[in-house]
C-alpha cells in the first residue's frame, strides 16, 4: 500500500486515527503546515487537492512565491572516510561530486521498483 499522494508537484501523507475514524495526512517537504482529511479515500484524496489549491491560491493572493519541496539540492552527511572515497573516485573519473552522487541515485533507484 502506497501511503501519500502526489498532486501539482505536491507530495502528501495518508495517514488514519481509528480512535477518530478519519483519514488525515500533511503535505511533505514544506514548511507550510497545509493538512487535510477525509473519513473516506475519496474524501481524503479531494481534500488534500482542496488543501493544495487553497494553499496556492494564498500565495497568490499575498503575491508570494509558493513553498516548493524537491528544489534538487539537499545535504547528505557521510564518514569523513566515505566522503574522501567518493572525492577521489570523482576526481579520477573527470566528474564533480555532484555528478557522482546523482548518477549513484539514479542507479540505486534504478534496480528497485517505484
Amino acid at each position: 500500500m502506497k501511503n501519500l499522494m502526489d498532486y501539482k508537484d505536491y507530495v502528501g501523507s495518508v495517514e488514519f486515527s481509528e480512535e477518530d475514524g478519519l483519514f488525515f495526512g500533511k503535505v511533505q517537504g514544506v514548511r507550510a503546515l497545509i493538512s487535510y482529511e477525509g473519513t473516506n479515500a475519496a474524501e481524503l484524496v479531494a481534500d488534500f487537492h482542496g488543501a493544495v489549491d487553497d494553499y496556492l491560491a494564498m500565495c497568490e493572493a499575498e503575491g508570494r512565491e509558493p513553498e516548493r519541496a524537491y528544489k534538487g539540492s539537499f545535504n547528505v552527511r557521510l564518514s569523513p572516510d566515505l566522503h574522501k572515497r567518493i572525492a577521489v573516485y570523482a576526481m579520477e573519473h573527470d566528474m564533480s561530486l555532484n555528478q557522482f552522487v546523482e548518477q549513484s541515485i539514479e542507479k540505486g533507484l534504478s534496480a528497485v521498483v517505484l
